[in-house]
């Protein structure tokens, strides 16, 4: 006998043989007589003062539960592609990676062009920029295998609604190696040490079905028949052709819109969000949201979430990062960027999240770069004031909202190192003014405890979306200047997070392989 359940449990009941008892109870079975407990949903919820876990489960009695084959239910068997490609996807983040796959599934060859390295050529140079304040434009945080994702965190949250297109895309992960549970927690999360395998576990499957992987391959150019994209044109002069070409590169390869931008291709700006990256002790989150039951192994490293809009300005707490470590993602020589990131287990004593405001054309200007030029002048200005090294300007909370520079500054977790600053001179008005009040707000309301002397803002976190749109059909989903090209997920303005990007990777390869059906071979 089986029996769906949907519970509210207590943390202490929600394991072993706490949970074991609460289900039997529910039924009016003996305890004895449960084999299996399988979990379908779990969500944390520590609302109005009172932690639970709400649980959606399923209970096997006096019989075993079926056998799972996760690779057999969500991974399909791609076929062996052979000839020419006549798609070139530029980007191996998870747009490309999924497009890719998808492409392959319906029979459709592609190359996969990336301007990092492999995940494993990535680790050095990321190392030599956390040790050394070095940075490599090509391979980084951002620009690499996996994309941004790769080595900052792995959550995998979305509020796409289409719950079977997200389940496809958590199942292949789960197929590709991660964690099963991403497949019901509410707010799944692979960890940023877990998910580099994963992401090479996708791509070996796609260069087995015959997908043509290519890293350290910069695209400079498009090439074009008027206005008609007929492939791509590498940084060493390599022509690669193709009948279609998916553009998936990311929000932070300003290089390509700047391409795209002087060959004609259609464009607007685009609003993002801009701020600091604020980090506390992980104890000090857990006993705002948990209270008593902090440290409960049921529930882990707390998470936040916060949201403000007054007069019209947006101020919100984004990539929120539990238990985990702050991170330079920058991609320029000259510029700080900073991001947050967790491994699986979220066991760091930090707790970190972007704190960001809502800006549009309004603040930087209404050409199709006017942002992306704002948004690299802050990033430049604090490189100045960290003085090098991508040392991050920073700042306690407390002295934030004093107007003074911090006297000293707490532990971080960013290991090229804080510069005391004021941020007010690194950001402008326009930022900092709706920032000071959100945490206010935050603090006498939302989260009491969460201005704080142990709290430290680090700037600038800048990359939380694109500043640009790289315009497309709704229907064709093909940009409407330039035939053959197909802006694809984050860096297009389409997306944002690793499951968005990957979904919006599947329906670009959808429309991709109608446009170039019958020009592929598989067997």
């Amino acid at each position: 006998m089986r029996t769906a359940l949907d519970l509210v449990l207590h943390p202490d009941a929600a394991e072993g043989e706490g949970l074991r008892r609460t289900a039997a109870a529910a039924i009016g079975v003996d305890v004895g007589r449960i084999t299996e407990i399988v979990w379908r949903r779990r969500t944390i919820d520590a609302r109005h003062g009172k932690v639970r876990i709400q649980a959606r489960v399923e209970v096997f009695v006096d019989e075993a539960p079926p056998a799972v084959d996760v690779e057999g239910a969500h991974a399909p068997a791609l076929p062996t592609l052979h000839g020419e490609a006549p798609v070139v996807v530029v980007g191996a983040g998870p747009a490309g990676l999924f497009c890719a796959w998808a492409l392959a599934l319906r029979g459709v060859r592609s190359v996969l062009i990336e301007r990092g390295a492999d995940v494993r050529g990535r680790r050095p140079a990321l190392a030599r920029l956390n040790r050394e304040g070095v940075l490599d434009p090509e391979s980084n945080y951002c620009f690499g295998e996996g994309g941004a994702g790769t080595f900052s965190d792995g959550k995998l949250y979305t509020r796409a609604t289409k719950r079977g297109d997200v389940d496809r895309v958590l199942g292949l992960l789960a197929a590709c190696g991660a964690p099963p549970r991403i497949l019901y927690d509410a707010r799944p999360h692979i960890g940023t040490n877990r998910l580099p395998k994963v992401v090479q576990a996708l791509r070996e499957r796609l260069q087995a079905a015959g997908v043509d992987v290519r890293f350290g391959a910069r695209v400079d150019d498009l090439e074009l028949d008027g206005r008609r994209v007929r492939g791509v044109r590498l940084a060493d002069g390599c022509l690669v052709p193709a009948r279609a070409v998916v553009l998936a590169t990311g929000h932070s390869a300003r290089d390509v819109y700047a391409l795209l931008h002087r060959r004609g291709v259609a464009m607007s700006a685009k609003g993002f969000a801009l701020g600091v990256r604020i980090e506390h002790p992980q104890a000090h989150i857990d006993r705002i949201q948990y209270g008593a039951l902090a440290g409960h192994p049921a529930l882990g490293a707390a998470p936040y979430s916060l949201a403000r809009t007054d007069a019209g300005i947006g101020v919100y707490s984004f990539c929120m990062c539990p238990g985990g470590f702050i991170v330079a993602a920058a991609t320029e020589t000259d510029g700080v960027v900073v991001n947050g990131m967790s491994p699986h287990a979220r066991g760091s004593r930090f707790a970190n999240s972007g704190f960001v405001v809502s800006v549009g054309p309004e603040t930087f200007g209404d050409g199709p770069l006017d942002g992306l030029a704002w948004q690299q002048r802050l990033e430049q200005a604090a490189f100045r004031a960290g003085g090098g090294g991508f040392r991050a300007p920073a700042q306690r909370v407390t002295d934030f909202l004093a107007g003074r520079v911090s006297a000293d500054l707490p532990d971080c977790s960013y290991r090229p190192g804080l510069a005391a600053t004021d941020l007010h001179a690194v950001l402008p008005k326009r930022i900092a003014g709706p920032m000071a009040d959100a945490l206010r707000a935050f603090d006498a309301r939302s989260m009491r405890g969460y201005v704080t002397r142990e709290a430290v803002m680090l700037g600038v976190e800048s990359r939380s979306s694109a500043p640009v749109r790289i315009e497309r059909d709704p229907q064709s989903l093909e940009s409407p200047s330039h035939p053959g090209l197909y802006p694809c997920a984050e860096g297009a303005g389409y997306a944002g997070g690793i499951v968005s990007a990957a979904l919006d990777g599947l329906r670009v390869a959808a429309r991709v392989s109608d446009c170039v059906a019958g020009g592929a071979v598989a067997r």
